[in-house]
């Protein structure tokens, strides 16, 4: 059923994937699947403020994140998944959906939100990405 299962997380917030990240792993030895680990670096939103950081920052910070979703794998995805490891650069959820596209995702396996935030509803990412998704996208709360 599910050949290419996305995870996305946030590295700096385990609460993106501590209940998501189960559901997935379980959903891809069940069906076989690859699991499509997923990070985003976010961007600076306006050019103007990318003046006030030094040349090749942001290559700097797509090669730290990936140096740290390799790790994070490595901890904790158990070795007989099939693993590959996508690092985005943009705004989250539009790189979530690009990515699930590009990768003809079959599901999108996301935690709800953090749970810091103060509301109960999903979190900006998670209902942007459930709103525009042409990929099933399963939230876990």
């Amino acid at each position: 059923m599910y050949k290419d299962i996305l995870l996305p997380i946030d590295l700096n917030h385990d609460s993106s994937w501590q209940k998501a990240l189960p559901v997935a792993v379980e959903y891809c030895k069940a069906f076989d699947a690859t699991l499509h680990l997923m990070t985003v670096v976010p961007d600076f939103g306006m050019a103007i403020v990318g003046t006030f950081f030094p040349e090749g920052y942001e290559e700097k910070a797509v090669d730290e994140a990936t140096k740290q979703l390799h790790a994070f794998a490595q901890k904790n995805v158990p070795g007989d998944i099939k693993t590959q490891h996508v690092v985005g650069h943009g705004t989250v959820y539009e790189e979530i959906l690009r990515v699930a596209k590009d990768i003809d995702a079959d599901v999108i396996v996301m935690g709800s939100h953090r749970p810091e935030l103060k509301d109960y509803l999903l979190g900006p990412n998670a209902a942007r990405v459930v709103r525009h998704s042409a990929t099933s996208v399963m939230v876990v709360r």
